[in-house]
């Protein structure tokens, strides 16, 4: 639907592209057709969800934990909901306070206003042209210099007998109509001449019908020069250019007539308010209900997961408590992570009691949780697995290709456990050609995948020993996957 409501081609595929050149230049394009970046933004928001490798650190911060229970809760209404109602609550209260404050100053505002208002209709800045009126005075102030241009041009130009510039291209267009018999090429410059001859007269013509019309009103003129001072000098009063009183005078009348307009009433204002409030409390309570369903179906996700990652006995909880400090337009929700990552331990806050290897795989396992409630047809995984390794590390590969078959899911790793587990494997390579690196991306196939499990494996040198345990890697993965 996006695409054909942007007049994209839609079909079974959809490529996004962006090439950016090595001058820094950019170009976008969706499906073949050029696209710009916000175009390019939108449809990835729509089609793929990112988990980057450092996102447990932000697991320490209760904004981020909060955020993260309502993106495995997936209840964007009621979140949107909450959103509008704290809106709706603060311009109600807002308007509430903007009276209040005013009714105090009201009749000082009005008798300003009046005044202004008054003066600025005395005026008649409602029908100023201020550019027509700087002209006029601008002409009337220059009437003898402009007539006597004029006049000197037109006798310059038509009236000064054998000197003017008519005379002289009749004299000339003459002469060539005589040479013309002799060589009838002469006949193109002939009648240029003669056009330009016309053309002289046309502008004397011209010129001394604006001078014999120049206006000398000395009267007018000082109306003129009266009348811009005094509207000089009230945009100087109301901080702006003579050209934008009539603006101004609109604006003030609307005030105006706000004021004068039957009170608003500062009870009803103010009941408006309190109802805006207790919608705002309703849907923040609904929304809390939710999240507390949600953290409990989290904390058994996250807690099974644990068992799982190598933090057999480990516990994981979601506390979420009403708390006004923390209203807003999330709610009044304060959310906090609480682990307990041995048996027998309390459960603390997640910052203070887990390891940076066990932060991770908390954040892994909740990124898993998450993403298996999107419906987003693209996951991307950016080493979510550091921090981790062995068994749990073969565990983590096994969880992604589940998700995997649900949905396309793009997983950058460093470890063999998990890459044995894909359906499929891309190589990423670097290549230097003269003085220019490049990055390759390469699909392997089957005994490529052995290579490279047994590169990640080995290091420098590849032996009998280490293929075998690529492929046995490789094989534990079939065999998940079956």
């Amino acid at each position: 639907r996006w695409l054909e409501a942007q007049d994209f081609e839609a079909g079974d595929e959809c490529i996004l592209r962006r090439t950016i050149s090595a001058d820094g230049r950019s170009r976008a394009s969706i499906n073949g057709s050029p696209a710009n970046l916000g175009q390019l933004r939108d449809l990835g928001s729509r089609l793929i969800d990112i988990h980057g490798q450092h996102e447990h650190q932000s697991l320490m911060q209760r904004d981020a934990q909060r955020a993260l229970l309502d993106e495995f809760a997936g209840d964007e209404t009621l979140l949107q909901a909450t959103r509008e109602a704290w809106q709706g609550w603060q311009l109600a209260r807002k308007a509430w306070q903007r009276v209040s404050e005013q009714q105090g100053a009201r009749d000082e505002r009005l008798d300003l206003l009046r005044y202004q208002v008054n003066e600025l209709e005395q005026a008649e800045v409602d029908s100023l042209d201020w550019e027509a009126l700087t002209a006029e005075h601008d002409r009337l102030a220059n009437a003898t210099r402009l007539g006597s241009g004029a006049a000197e041009a037109c006798t310059r130009l038509y009236e000064a007998d054998e000197l003017s510039a008519y005379s002289l291209l009749s004299q000339e267009r003459q002469r060539l109509e005589e040479l013309q018999a002799l060589d009838p090429e002469l006949a193109e410059p002939a009648e240029l001449l003669e056009q330009a001859r016309i053309l002289v007269q046309e502008a004397a013509d011209s010129l001394r019908r604006y001078a014999d019309g120049i206006e000398h009103d000395p009267a007018r003129l000082a109306w003129l020069e009266e009348r811009m001072g005094l509207l000089t000098g009230l945009a100087r009063k109301h901080h702006c250019e003579p050209g934008d009183l009539p603006a101004v005078l609109e604006r003030l009348r609307a005030e105006l007539d706000e004021l004068e307009a039957p009170g608003q009433d500062l009870e009803s204002l103010a009941e408006a308010a309190r109802a805006a409030e207790q919608n705002w409390r309703r849907q923040a309570m609904a929304l809390h209900e939710a999240r507390h369903a949600a953290g409990q179906q989290l904390a058994a996700g996250v807690t099974e997961a644990m068992q799982k990652l190598g933090m057999e006995g480990g516990r994981f909880e979601v506390a979420v408590a009403l708390d006004e400090q923390a209203a807003g337009p999330a709610g009044t929700d304060r959310v906090d992570f609480l682990v307990s990552a041995n048996p027998g331990q309390p459960l603390r806050p997640l910052a203070k009691v887990a390891s940076g290897g066990e932060l991770a795989r908390i954040s892994l396992a909740i990124q898993m949780l998450t993403a298996g409630r999107l419906t987003l047809p693209t996951l991307i995984f950016d080493e979510v697995d550091s921090g981790i390794g062995g068994g749990v590390a073969e565990i983590v590969g096994q969880h992604l290709a589940r998700l995997g078959e649900q949905r396309q899911v793009l997983c950058v790793t460093h470890l063999p456990q998990v890459a044995s587990q894909a359906h499929h494997h891309f190589r990423v390579v670097k290549e230097r050609e003269a003085d220019r690196t490049g990055t390759r991306l390469e699909v392997l196939d089957e005994e490529g995948r052995v290579q490279e499990i047994a590169r990640m494996l080995g290091g420098v040198e590849i032996t009998e020993q280490t293929l075998g345990h690529a492929r046995e890697m490789l094989d534990r993965g079939y065999q998940s996957r079956a």
